[in-house]
C-alpha cells in the first residue's frame, strides 16, 4: 500500500479498470468560498493517490478530469453531496454516477445514528480511522505526513464497505431504494450550489 502526493493533476494511467473510491478537502464548508485543496482517489487495489491543487490554480487536471466525467466507472464518496459539488465548482464535470457509504449506512444501519466514516469502518471492517487531521490547514505549502495519511484512509476503505452494504441493503430489501438515492444525488449537490443547501424543496410548507 503506498501513498502518492501529485501535484495538479494525476499521471495517466495511475488507476486500473473499475470503481474509484473519491474524496476531496477543502479550505472549509462553504463550497464557493473555500477553494478546493486535495483530491483523493483509488481504484481499490491498495494505493491512493492525492492530487493537490495550489492556490490560484486552473483546476484543468486533464487525466482527472476525465476518470471523474466518465459516466461508466461508478464512483465511491462518503457524503457524496459535498463532494460532487466541490469537484462541480472547481474541476467543472459531475462526478458520476456516485455510490455514497454515509447514505447506503442511513438507509440499512437504522439502529444507530452514527454515520461518520470513522463509526462505519470500525463496524464493517474492524479497522481503526484517526480523524485527527480533519479539520487542519489544507492549503499549507507543505503537507505532513500525518495530513497525507488522513486523506489517503478517506478512500481506502470504501470499496470494501460497499461491499458489505450492498450485501446489507439486498437483505433489507432496499437496493433499490439506495439507487435511486444514489441517482439523485447529482442533482441534490446541484441544488446546493444554486442557493438551497438546507432547503427541502419538497416540503409541503
Amino acid at each position: 500500500m503506498t501513498v502518492y502526493l501529485h501535484q495538479e493533476d494525476l499521471p495517466a494511467g495511475a488507476l486500473g479498470p473499475g470503481p474509484v473510491a473519491v474524496d476531496t478537502e477543502t479550505m472549509g464548508l462553504i463550497t464557493p468560498r473555500d477553494r478546493l485543496c486535495l483530491v483523493q482517489i483509488s481504484d481499490g487495489r491498495g494505493d491512493e493517490h492525492l492530487v493537490r491543487f495550489a492556490p490560484g490554480s486552473d483546476y484543468a487536471a486533464p487525466n482527472l478530469r476525465a476518470v471523474l466525467a466518465d459516466p461508466e466507472r461508478l464512483k465511491l464518496y462518503h457524503f457524496a453531496r459535498f463532494d460532487l459539488a466541490a469537484i462541480k465548482h472547481y474541476i467543472g464535470v459531475m462526478a458520476a454516477p456516485a455510490y455514497c457509504t454515509k447514505t447506503a449506512s442511513r438507509l440499512i444501519r437504522t439502529y444507530t445514528g452514527r454515520h461518520g466514516l470513522k463509526e462505519l469502518v470500525r463496524e464493517l471492517l474492524g479497522q481503526e480511522v484517526s480523524k485527527q487531521q480533519q479539520s487542519s490547514d489544507w492549503g499549507a505549502p507543505d503537507l505532513s505526513e500525518a495530513q497525507k495519511d488522513y486523506a489517503a484512509s478517506d478512500v481506502r476503505y470504501l470499496h470494501a464497505m460497499r461491499t458489505i452494504l450492498d450485501e446489507r441493503l439486498a437483505r433489507e430489501g432496499r437496493t433499490a431504494l439506495a439507487q435511486a438515492c444514489f441517482d439523485f444525488l447529482p442533482a441534490r449537490a446541484e441544488l446546493d450550489l444554486a442557493g438551497w443547501p438546507e432547503i427541502d424543496i419538497f416540503a409541503h410548507i
